[in-house]
Parts: C-alpha cells; structure tokens; sequence
C-alpha cells in the first residue's frame, strides 16, 4: 500500500488531520492487515486483496455487533463517512478495497492454555445464540468439493508450470481428495445459524482485557454442529489432539448453551470442505496468471503446507470418540 493511502484512509473515515502512516503487519489468504499510526491512535486496516462482496460486508458488521451484544469481544468495524463498512482506494493509491478496525496490542492464542480453551467453547456458544435462526443455504465453500474434471484440469496446470510440488497434489487428489470428499454433505433444512467460520487460534488475538476474535470475513450460514466440530479438531490439535482439551472446549460450549452435538464423522463435513477446497483454491491461484508474482508465492506456499497436513479420518474417528461422553 502506498502512504499516500494513509491520509486519505484518514479522511475517508474522519480520523482526524495529522502526519498519518501505515505499515504492513501480517498477511492472511484473503488480505493484507496494515497498521495505520496518526494523530496519536492506531487503527488496523485489511486491504482485501481479491475484491470485495460488499453485502457479505454488511453481514459482517452486523453479525459482529449482535455477537458484541451477548459478550463476544472483538475489534470494532467502522464505517466511513458515508457509513458504508467497506471504502475503494483511488486506482492511483492501488486501487484496493479496505476495511477499518481498532487496533489491539496483544499476542496469538495459545491452543494448549485451558482458560483459552474455555473461552474458545464460550464464544462458540455466544456466536450460535446470536446467529440462531439463519434460513439462507451454506456457502457451498462449506458443503461441496472440486469434481474430478476439476482436478484433473488444475493438475494438468501445475504440471505445466512445473511446479515442484505438482506429484504431492496428484497423491492428495487420489487419496485425501477422494477420501475426505465422501464425508462432504449439504447441510439439511433447519437448525442452521449464522456464524463466524474461521474461529482458530491466528484469528483469536490475546490483549490486555483478555481473548478478542478476529478476521469475520467469512461469517455465514453453518449447521453449527459442523462449525463446532472444526473448532474441536484445530483447537486439540488436529491430527495429534490432546482428548482433554477437546473435552475441555466442548463442556464450555455445553454450559455456555451451545445447541449442537458432535457425535460423528458428518459432523465434520465442513473442516473436511475447507480442508480440500482450501488446497484447490491455493494451488489454482499458484499458477494463476492474472494475479501478482507475490500472490502466486504465497499462494504455493499455503499449498504446499496444506498438502502436507491434511486432516486424517482415523485420527477425526477418535476425536469423535474423546468427545462422546459429553453431550
């Protein structure tokens, strides 16, 4: 971002005058967090770096401030000065779609630290009460795989641009891919909510009053035992889960109100969705011409991490089985 963009962030969202800057913190699959120092405060600032859906924007804020109501405590998003959540730098400031949010100092969750894994199950319970009653269908992000035609056609890409990791993806396709595909389902009629999606441990930020939940970018529809199913298993410790701190998270959740149940392996349709659409996305945009250099790297490197930890179905069926006591 160029820092000609900070003053005009500042005015877009009435900041204030003063000698304001930014500078880039961490980078995320969807967009690029700066922070923007002027005037004596700080304020974060996402660029999305792939466009922007501005309802889904709308939904965000508005699911935020229904999830602040009921105690979930998260860094607020502000409109700008035409109270629209969501502002388009000029093309010669780069063009990008930004969003603004408190600044908060603070450190990364820690999975293994019992009162965070008691807040993890609180939140989720809090995030299913405020978004109880949701009618519209997942996103089929959650509830749907690539088809093999679609493989097959990415593969041939990735070879062609002989990437090196191109033998590892044809492996995952034919084994993980297939595998983790079978357990994928729509979600049936009824009992959905809309929710947050992504809660894991980089999007939970630990500051000077306690946990906040970041990144609600994704907030949606989900039948909410599926998004309680990926919390167990990313907060235990995926494949080599701790049983107690799965116990630990889900007995939160249950005295919190939480609604839903874990109790089999379609319960985790939607981390096993994420999972395999989460490597095809990457290893397209790897070889995608039409995005930045910066991009294509990035996105190979996500790849070829994913690739290599996917969620295994034997460790899932003993997470299921660590939990089933507590319902």
């Amino acid at each position: 971002m160029k820092s000609a963009a900070a003053d005009h962030i500042a005015e877009t969202y009435a900041l204030g005058t003063g000698a304001w800057t930014v500078a880039p913190v961490t980078r995320g699959a969807l967009g690029q967090i700066w922070k923007l120092t002027g005037n004596g405060s700080s304020w974060a600032v996402k660029e999305l770096l792939f466009g922007c859906d501005e309802e889904q924007v709308r939904r965000e804020a508005a699911f935020r401030n229904a999830a602040a109501e009921l105690g979930v405590s998260s860094p607020r998003l502000f409109p700008n000065r035409e109270e629209a959540y969501v502002s388009q730098l000029p093309a010669a400031l780069g063009g990008s779609s930004v969003k603004l949010y408190d600044w908060v100092d603070g450190t990364e969750a820690d999975p293994s630290d019992p009162q965070t894994l008691d807040w993890c199950g609180r939140t989720l319970a809090l995030l299913h009460r405020a978004g109880a009653g949701a009618t519209e269908a997942p996103n089929s992000w959650y509830e749907q795989c690539p088809q093999d035609t679609d493989w097959a056609k990415l593969h041939e890409a990735v070879r062609r641009e002989g990437m090196p990791w191109a033998d590892e993806l044809d492996r995952f396709i034919a084994t993980s891919a297939k595998d983790l595909g079978r357990h994928v389902t729509p979600s049936g009629p009824g009992d959905l909510v809309t929710s947050h999606l992504d809660v894991q441990p980089q999007n939970v930020l630990v500051g000077p009053a306690g946990p906040l939940l970041l990144d609600w970018d994704n907030t949606g529809p989900i039948a909410p035992e599926r998004e309680l199913a990926h919390a167990v298993y990313v907060w235990a410790g995926r494949n080599h889960f701790h049983a107690d701190s799965a116990r630990r998270l889900v007995r939160a959740y249950v005295a919190a109100g939480g609604p839903a149940a874990v109790k089999g392996l379609d319960a985790f349709s939607m981390l096993f969705a994420t999972a395999v659409n989460y490597v095809y996305v990457q290893a397209e945009c790897a070889v995608d011409p039409t995005v930045t250099a910066a991009q294509r790297e990035f996105a190979s490197e996500q790849a070829v991490a994913t690739l290599r930890n996917p969620p295994e179905l034997t460790a899932v069926s003993r997470l299921v089985e660590a939990v089933e006591g507590e319902w």
